[in-house]
């Protein structure tokens, strides 16, 4: 039986674009355990003076997160961002319709961008176009990016904030595309609005970048019409306009889940030609970017969650308990970020602590690293400098609902900085191994630094309190270059980040 082989050409004449670090951003939702119980618990033995636990942010830093979405979600069409500021004793706890939740507000928006200070994070902040509108999308930039002598800026003063937050990227609201969406809105009543607000907080902060809200999924019915008429009204004053997808195994097909990262592909690429034809239909020089600020597996909780009993201070929603099977999903989906570098500046993997997350905690206990934990810090560590244009030729196979998926996924990055070219791959094959020959002569002295494998023989294994690293990278042997030729073994069903001094 001859060997399954993999071929990929990288020169570094061939580049695509330069990775904007805000591609590896993460989610920080008032949902569930994600804050309270996750990265906030004031009683927790590492808890800090703010009541941050150490634990979690010893993991987030780890991850080098750049940017964190903050604070939802559908949670944000229903907040009153002034109900979190002020001293704690005057703070009302409010009902949170959107995940029928109680929210204490004990955390607002300064606890949170002292919380990113000391995750080494950036916020990026949502305002709430569902119940709300352009006036009190003013007041919150103003009380968060103005220096000081009016109204909302002395407030953030005298709540102890003397310097101005200066958040840089802000969303227009969230999903208001969505039935389930407090105050959705159709594609004209939100371009409208979303335009308006934009007008007021760049007139109050001209430095600002801003979301315009994308389709909540390439399934949508009104996809891909919503983001043509949206950005028909908000070209001008948007910067980026948002997309979000989730992938699931609910029928236990592994050949078709191994393959959603070419649903995201093609979804990628839709709204980029729909970006662009309001851009031809304008006659406009300016290029709206993608914010690509939620995107994961979600599939594994959804019936526990039925069971939760309603109007809880951090009830345990949405957590999921990931496999070695979603972590190979998730390398694909980095991967396939990394290749839409051009377009795609920043992504946030939804979300990042408990709530479908890579890192979990246990109230009061201990906190460990989910196996989706693994592909994310490979791909946010290495993944920086240029994304290379690779020609790759892979054996293919069909299944469900794709056809010619190739079994070898791959992306490669050089970051001249320091000298290194990263490749990133999965290899989906279920019967067998599968070489991966490089074609480097660009890179005259390359050498293999480390080729680091996740792989596992059960394909639904997982880290869990109990056993926490139960599925952990391992290093590889056998990756080598000989005459301009890098001979890399990619394991049966694995994610692979090979690491090369150029």
């Amino acid at each position: 039986m001859s060997k399954s082989i993999a071929r990929m050409t990288i020169d570094p004449q061939y580049q695509l674009a330069d990775v904007d670090p805000r591609l590896f951003g993460s989610f920080i939702e008032h949902l569930g355990r994600a804050v309270y119980g996750g990265i906030y618990e004031p009683d927790h033995p590492s808890a800090d003076e703010m009541g941050f636990r150490q634990d979690v942010l010893d993991l987030v830093r780890e991850l080098q997160v750049p940017i964190v979405r903050y604070p939802g979600g559908n949670f944000v069409s229903g907040y009153r961002w002034e109900d979190g500021v002020g001293p704690l004793a005057s703070r009302p706890a409010q009902l949170d319709l959107a995940w029928r939740s109680l929210e204490p507000n004990r955390v607002g928006v300064n606890e949170f961008v002292e919380w990113a200070k000391r995750a080494n994070s950036e916020v990026m902040m949502a305002v709430n176009l569902g119940t709300r509108g352009i006036d009190e999308a003013k007041q919150i930039v103003e009380y968060c990016n103005h220096p000081g002598g009016s109204y909302w800026s002395d407030l953030r003063k005298s709540h102890g904030h003397e310097q101005p937050h200066g958040i840089k990227v802000w969303c227009l609201g969230n999903e208001m595309d969505g039935p389930w969406q407090i105050g959705h809105k159709t594609a004209e009543e939100y371009g409208r609005i979303a335009e308006e607000a934009a007008k007021v907080m760049k007139w109050v902060d001209p430095s600002i970048e801003l979301v315009a809200c994308g389709s909540s999924g390439s399934k949508m019915p009104t996809f891909p019409d919503w983001e043509r008429i949206v950005l028909e009204h908000t070209y001008d004053h948007v910067e980026y306009i948002s997309m979000h997808s989730y992938y699931g195994n609910r029928e236990n097909d592994l050949a078709t889940y191994l393959a959603q990262s070419l649903d995201m592909d093609h979804f990628i690429r839709s709204v980029i030609a729909t970006c662009d034809y309001v851009k031809a239909k304008k006659r406009s020089k300016k290029t709206i970017n993608i914010s690509f600020d939620e995107w994961n597996v979600w599939f594994h909780s959804n019936e526990a969650d039925k069971q939760v009993a309603p109007w809880q201070v951090g009830p345990p929603l949405l957590e999921d308990v990931y496999t070695v099977e979603d972590a190979l999903v998730v390398g694909c989906l980095l991967i396939t970020l990394l290749r839409h570098a051009d377009r795609v500046k920043m992504a946030c993997l939804a979300q990042l602590v408990n709530v479908i997350a890579p890192i979990m905690t246990e109230n009061g206990g201990v906190s460990w690293k989910q196996t989706i934990y693994y592909p994310f810090l490979h791909a946010s560590r290495y993944g920086r400098g240029k994304v290379m244009h690779c020609s790759l030729q892979s054996p293919k196979y069909d299944c469900k609902e794709f056809t010619d998926v190739p079994l070898v996924e791959s992306v490669a990055v050089w970051n001249q900085d320091i000298g290194e070219l990263t490749i990133f791959a999965v290899n989906r094959s279920q019967d067998g191994g599968i070489e991966l020959e490089c074609d480097i002569r660009g890179f005259a002295q390359a050498s293999v630094i480390e080729h680091t494998v996740l792989v596992h023989s059960d394909l639904k294994a997982a880290n869990t309190k109990e056993e926490p690293q139960e599925v952990i990278p391992q290093h590889a042997q056998g990756a080598k270059v000989d005459g301009g030729l890098l001979f890399a073994p990619l394991p049966k069903l694995s994610w692979n980040v090979i690491r090369l001094r150029v």
